[in-house]
């Protein structure tokens, strides 16, 4: 069960497997309201102040997550473009402005760094994108992720694009789609490294970044500084704008559970929210269970990516 299972929600990828890089695009239905919380010291992102309450804008259209650094934030262009030849925006008298909120990962070490998502490959993932479940793993914003890169890609697991939703009942839904390119560890429920800082090249146990950081505790600089997770969550709840905010911050939890550690300096943690307005619901309950889908997202990215440009994958 992916991010699709929310009614009216579409998802698109654009990979380049040879350069270790993609994005990802979500197209939202009309009258979609999103909001946003960010947690990490180093985020690269795009039209999210509008976002929060006390801004004019109410709805979005699409949401960019891509791969390339500050360098990806370019694709969010081709994915107007796509939106505006459809017509689709916030309207004015000579058009449509199509509101696209994004955020990027730092994935220039691995692969080709001199190649990167750009308008094009908005573009491309917008003509992509269905309601079919979500391909998981190395494609799209999750092509170049990898996890525990504190020492380099060879002692790092490959990250990837994960998914999750959870049935509440009577239609209500909450799901979640992130790329995970985390500086800490993930951890399954529990508690257990499935992913991240590997003690040797060619062995599957983990060193536990946690510990490497009580070594280097007292030292003022970090080897590595190029991490972040990122990532939507989705619900056909009838939320106002002050509520899916409030689910993007109590989904942040679910990254918490499953990265460890989370929101570092190094990291640029941000997750939206969407509401696509279909059924009321308790935000408590929403933003509950959007915490569990962020955190099982997260697992399946891992556990469905697979070894690219020297960095291997868990399931390798």
């Amino acid at each position: 069960m992916t991010l699709t299972d929310i009614p009216g929600i579409r998802v698109g990828h654009a990979t380049n497997a040879d350069a270790a890089t993609g994005c990802t695009v979500i197209l939202c239905p009309e009258g979609t309201v999103a909001g946003v919380d960010q947690r990490g010291g180093a985020p690269g992102t795009r039209e999210t102040d509008l976002l929060h309450p006390m801004h004019l804008v109410e709805h979005v259209n699409a949401i960019l997550l891509a791969g390339g650094s500050a360098y990806g934030l370019s694709a969010a262009d081709g994915v107007m473009r796509y939106l505006e030849e459809q017509g689709i925006g916030y309207p004015y008298r000579r058009g449509v402005v199509p509101i696209v909120p994004a955020a990027i990962l730092f994935d220039l070490t691995i692969g080709s760094y001199d190649v990167r998502p750009n308008a094009e490959m908005g573009y491309a993932a917008c003509l992509s994108a269905s309601t079919h479940p979500v391909e998981q793993g190395s494609v799209g914003a999750g092509t170049g992720c990898r996890v525990g890169g504190l020492l380099g890609n060879e002692l790092a697991t490959k990250g990837g694009i994960g998914s999750a939703s959870l049935d509440l009942g009577d239609g209500l839904k909450v799901a979640a789609l992130i790329a995970v390119n985390a500086l800490g560890d993930v951890v399954d429920e529990t508690g257990q490294i499935i992913a991240g800082l590997r003690t040797d090249p060619n062995t599957k146990s983990f060193a536990s970044t946690l510990e490497l950081l009580r070594s280097i505790s007292r030292m003022p600089a970090m080897p590595t500084r190029e991490n972040t997770v990122i990532g939507v969550v989705a619900t056909n709840a009838r939320l106002n704008k002050e509520e899916v905010n409030k689910v993007a911050q109590m989904a942040q939890d679910g990254l918490a559970q499953a990265v460890r550690p989370a929101h570092t300096m190094f990291d640029g943690d941000t997750l939206f929210a969407l509401a696509t307005g279909e059924i009321p619901a308790n935000v408590n309950a929403i933003g509950a269970f959007a915490a569990e889908v962020v955190a099982q997202a997260i697992r399946n990215a891992v556990r469905s990516a697979t070894s690219l440009a020297g960095v291997r994958s868990l399931r390798d």
